[in-house]
């Protein structure tokens, strides 16, 4: 922990020149990184942020796979089923379709907004982001758009969809025969994208290129 006297000098510095660990509240000096550096917390060792390289030009070619995957994903068979001589395709959007036909339509309303709505949504902020810092128009809209994506980060789940994905095959296998679809390999690509794009996507270079402080900071 800084003693008091480097807390009084602390205090001094201007903002832009502090950061403070989201782990353990320390508040220390802002760190000057290197490509392919990262800032540790001194006190828990969280990472703070860090510095990596084509920053904005790799996340947009993820944001794009995504947005290419997001279609097959959610409208092609994830599984067919058979049972009794019939066959049925189920797609996300069929389940969403299914929770509504049987009278649930707030479990259904739910689902389409975690697992189809919002993750769309915040593919499409992502995007907007990316184009702003890239083409160098709008930051300040991007700034927002930036903020309006973080509020909307905890309610994308589609690793609670595939859990619920995986949990309905365990079930069925034994009752009836089941062919994996296409959807499934699309819906785990797209998981893994955007598992890649949090990565990637670092938001200390975001928001540095985003207020204008180093425009070369998305590089």
């Amino acid at each position: 922990m800084p003693n008091p006297v480097e807390s009084e000098a602390l205090a001094e510095l201007p903002l832009e020149q502090l950061v403070a660990c989201h782990e353990c509240d320390l508040l220390m000096h802002k760190p000057t990184l290197a490509q392919d550096e990262k800032a540790i917390c001194p006190r828990c060792g969280y990472e703070l942020y860090a510095h990596r390289h084509n920053v904005v030009s790799r996340s947009l070619a993820l944001v794009l796979a995504a947005l290419l995957l997001y279609i097959p994903a959610n409208f092609l068979p994830i599984m067919q089923l058979h049972l009794l001589g019939q066959t049925s395709d189920d797609t996300v959007w069929s389940g969403v379709l299914g929770l509504y036909n049987s009278g649930m339509s707030g479990i259904a309303v739910v689902v389409f907004l975690c697992s189809m709505a919002i993750p769309l949504l915040k593919l499409l902020c992502q995007l907007a982001v990316l184009l702003s810092i890239r083409l160098d128009v709008g930051r300040s809209y991007g700034l927002l758009i930036y903020r309006i994506y973080h509020h909307l980060k905890e309610w994308g789940m589609l690793e609670v969809y595939f859990m619920g994905v995986l949990v309905a095959i365990v079930k069925l296998v034994d009752l009836a025969q089941l062919t994996l679809g296409i959807g499934l390999a699309c819906f785990i690509s797209l998981l893994l994208v955007q598992v890649w794009l949090e990565i990637v996507m670092s938001p200390h270079q975001i928001w540095v290129a985003l207020s204008g402080e180093d425009t070369h900071a998305g590089d």
